[in-house]
């Protein structure tokens, strides 16, 4: 091979990238990686804003390929922060030395696939060349920005952030006004921090969300000893989970049981904290009634901890527990009771512009010294949407999209051969934990690439009636739930003009399952050639 010539090209280099290295290198094969940022983590490289932290415990967020890797490193707390994900990425990169086959502060800009050759041509902004047989994108369901348009949104003349971009410098807002848009996850996290510096902080609200809290703290010693002694038992339970990780689902449908046990379960849910509240009934998901009651009980406990009935009224969500992401909070609601902070419905009353110093609302400036946008992402398709991609008869992505994102396993898309996507639109990813999520795609992928160099194959490529059918699978599971009452990221519609498609499979068993059986039916749904 030449020196810009590889078997495999891979975009992105966060814990998706890394693996993907990992284990295609060791079957042999020569990679080239190409990461946007200016070292290795992804969205905990770009994802630094105050509070940051995985709403999956450590001890399940984290590798497992390996269990020498899984025994030896200490994770300090139930959930870990986002500085020590990121020295985890960096061990995992150190262990396995893998900094050597990625190319930093690059970004991709065109990729075309050559069907004579049946090779991809990746092209760098800097107009760098490579060619390879196949390319896999690994470049993350959370990653693409979004910063809604407001009018005046440029003129700010304060620090502007965005919680998705944050800075390396850490940002001091003391003695500051700082306004916050957006309150999902990162908002969320964010704001009891920022509160705690800025002179005033003004929260601009659209849509509250569900929060749940963390109790987060130090891990006991005896507990990760524990977990770390049967790992592969715990390993083996997430796996056969709907979600990939221990919710602990109470197989109890709500409606069922008293409500003198219902919100007995409800208490010992919210006191454990973390997402496994999602777990307290069975039909939760599935039944309007029975959500009903969770919704009841979160918005009681919103307003047992906010003073101000309504404050805490605003805070309270009016939609479905779940289906817009949980969140998993610190101190969130209690920020509400300080006299430094505003909470500002811009449902009841929109911004009318941003100016050069503040927001202007309803008529009124408030004047602001800094402004951070914590309004997420254009999930799961954006970072691949920023991309030329070019697939056969020149064929773009962005076409192939254009009535919703189209995948065959959420892995592979028809017309765009030997390309693959690792939690793609169309598998559980976000629905899932992400880590078992991404190890299973690399060894999904890896498998096949592999099974082409042993049988001589040139060519893979996702059937168009396989495709279909398997969006048409993900929105028929989708529809038996509550997840598509509301307008949430997984429909792509925090993002104007994006076509409405309910992207993530429901299930991380079914799925694994479903994966397993399409390769032992020789590929089912593929054309290998």
């Amino acid at each position: 091979m030449t020196k810009n010539s590889y078997d495999v090209v891979v975009v992105g280099a966060g814990f998706a990238g890394l693996y993907m290295l990992h284990n295609l290198r060791n079957r042999g094969f020569s990679v080239k990686v190409f990461e946007a940022g200016g070292d290795i983590g992804g969205t905990w490289y770009w994802n630094r804003y105050p509070g940051a932290r995985c709403d999956v415990e450590s001890l399940e967020y984290s590798y497992q390929f390996s269990d020498e890797l899984q025994q030896e490193w200490v994770w300090s707390e139930r959930y870990a922060t986002q500085g020590e994900i990121l020295r985890y990425a960096h061990h995992v990169a150190d262990r396995f030395d893998l900094r050597r086959d990625i190319q930093f502060d690059t970004h991709i800009a065109e990729m075309d696939f050559d069907e004579a050759s049946n090779s991809w041509k990746t092209t760098t902004s800097d107009g760098e060349t490579v060619v390879s047989r196949f390319c896999v994108m690994a470049t993350g369901c959370l990653s693409s920005t979004n910063i809604p348009s407001i009018e005046g949104r440029n003129t700010f003349s304060g620090g502007t952030y965005h919680t998705g971009n944050w800075p390396h410098t850490e940002p001091d807002f003391t003695g500051k006004k700082v306004g916050i848009i957006g309150t999902g996850s990162s908002g969320v996290q964010s704001i009891p921090l920022i509160a705690e510096q800025a002179e005033h902080l003004y929260v601009f609200q659209r849509t509250p969300s569900y929060a749940i809290p963390a109790y987060n703290g130090p891990y006991d010693p005896e507990y990760e000893r524990e977990r770390k002694a049967n790992y592969k038992f715990y390993r083996e339970e997430a796996k056969n989970s709907r979600s990939g990780f221990l919710l602990a689902i109470n197989e109890d449908m709500a409606m069922d049981v008293s409500d003198a046990e219902r919100q007995a379960v409800y208490e010992k849910r919210w006191k454990r904290g973390g997402l496994t509240f999602l777990g307290a009934f069975n039909d939760l998901l599935t039944n309007k009634e029975a959500n009903d009651t969770a919704a009841d009980f979160v918005r009681g406990k919103i307003h047992d901890v906010v003073d101000d009935p309504k404050i805490a009224e605003k805070l309270s969500p009016q939609t479905v527990v779940g289906c817009k992401r949980m969140c998993v909070d610190t101190n969130y609601y209690q920020t509400y009771n300080r006299e430094n902070v505003t909470l500002l419905d811009v449902s009841e009353q929109p911004i009318d512009a941003i100016t050069e110093t503040g927001i202007r609302r309803g008529g009124i400036e408030i004047e602001l010294d800094e402004l951070v946008f914590a309004t997420g992402f254009d999930a799961m398709t954006g970072a691949l949407a920023k991309i030329n991609i070019q697939g056969r008869n020149k064929t773009t992505l962005k076409e192939k999209w254009a009535e919703g994102a189209k995948t065959y396993l959420g892995v592979a898309i028809s017309g765009f051969p030997n390309l693959f996507i690792i939690t793609g639109p169309g598998s559980p990813s976000v629905l899932a934990n992400m880590m078992p999520a991404i190890e299973h795609h690399v060894e999904w992928i890896s498998d096949c690439i592999n099974h082409c160099r042993d049988t001589n194959c040139n060519r893979v490529e996702a059937s168009n009636d396989a495709e279909e059918a398997w969006v048409a699978q993900t929105n028929e599971l989708a529809s038996h739930t509550l997840f598509p009452t509301c307008n949430s990221w997984y429909l792509g519609a925090n993002i104007p003009g994006k076509p409405r498609i309910f992207m993530p499979y429901l299930g991380f068993q079914r799925y694994l399952a479903a994966c397993e059986e399409i390769v032992n039916e020789g590929y089912k749904g593929f054309s290998l050639s």
